[in-house]
């Protein structure tokens, strides 16, 4: 399990960097900005004239596999932590068994038999 989550989380940075990439790349609306500044026209040659609907296409499938990423990462991190720390809590008790406190002795609420009687010291003012 700990292989499968290294595994995809090298997966989810390569999306990233790759997601970033393609939304500097794509043109603005403007034709200035940064997508001219990647090589905006080697898109266009590469791609033919519709490029801007190639880049978006694949804008939405990497953002899309990220989150998918993102949430099948969380879940299989909180599964394998819920099951490692079940086995720790299985040793610990099957090792100590449960400790038994010892009475506090001269607090209040024991059971045992005070040697002078309860008095009331409130007294009424007349």
């Amino acid at each position: 399990m700990s292989l499968a989550i290294t595994l995809l989380s090298l997966v989810l940075v390569v999306c990233c960097l790759f997601l970033g990439l393609l939304i500097l790349i794509q043109l603005p609306k403007k034709e200035a900005g940064l997508g001219q500044a990647f090589g905006g026209a080697a898109t266009e040659a590469l791609f033919g004239a519709g490029s801007g609907n190639t880049l978006t296409k694949l804008t939405k499938y990497f953002a899309g596999a990220f989150i998918g990423l993102c949430v099948l990462l969380a879940w299989m991190s909180s599964f394998y932590a819920r099951n490692q720390n079940q086995g720790v809590l299985k040793e610990l008790s099957a090792q100590a068994p449960a400790a038994v406190p010892s009475p506090a002795l001269g607090l209040i609420g024991t059971n045992t038999p005070s040697a002078a009687p309860a008095t009331n010291l409130a007294t009424p003012t007349k």
